[in-house]
């Protein structure tokens, strides 16, 4: 089967949101291959802690791809302590440039519980506005539903809870399985 014909890896939906003091990155379970469910339960959102420091990571794309840049940015980590966005300008300026890297498929959310970032292969490296990150099939759905809940009383976790709630509602590539990570400063 040529890449052409092959139904490719769909969907996913991981969203970062910051509010009093804290973060939370909320992902999917759902692994779709065309129009089939292949897993339900994976888990898209990580926790690392290279040199004592707590970050929380959020990916979406081809899982194999975003574990390479995962281990990566705890490299990047490693070397630059305490210095998520230099970490991350490290990882995107290596991602664009580097021959292998550059083919990997995915995005990631990172977070200190300080700083939210959103890293990409074209070389970004966003803090979003609005305190609201969203990446992946449902991003743009989750994103949304964030937007407004904002203007509640909530805290960070209920807001992406009931944003990926939204999201899974909407987007077929992405189901209410949740994996979520909070942070704080």
């Amino acid at each position: 089967m040529s890449k052409e014909e092959f139904p490719g890896w769909h969907g996913t939906t991981i969203i970062g949101v910051r509010r009093g003091g804290e973060v939370v990155v909320a992902g999917d379970g759902q692994v779709s291959l065309g129009q089939t469910v292949i897993k339900g339960t994976a888990r898209k959102v990580r926790r690392l802690s290279p040199g004592g420091q707590d970050v929380v990571c959020g990916f979406a794309g081809s899982t194999a791809d975003a574990f390479t840049l995962l281990e990566r940015l705890e490299t990047k980590l490693e070397a630059t302590p305490g210095q998520l966005a230099r970490a991350c300008v490290e990882l995107a300026k290596d991602w664009r440039t580097d021959k292998y890297l550059s083919k990997l498929e995915a995005m990631l959310i990172v977070t200190d519980g300080d700083t939210l970032l959103v890293v990409t292969g074209a070389g970004d490296v966003l803090e979003p506005e609005h305190d609201i990150a969203a990446i992946g099939s449902g991003g743009n759905f989750a994103l949304a539903a964030a937007r407004g809940l904002m203007e509640t009383d909530k805290d960070a976790e209920s807001i992406a809870r009931d944003a990926m709630k939204i999201a899974s509602d909407i987007c077929v590539y992405t189901n209410g399985n949740l994996t979520v990570e909070k942070i704080s400063k």
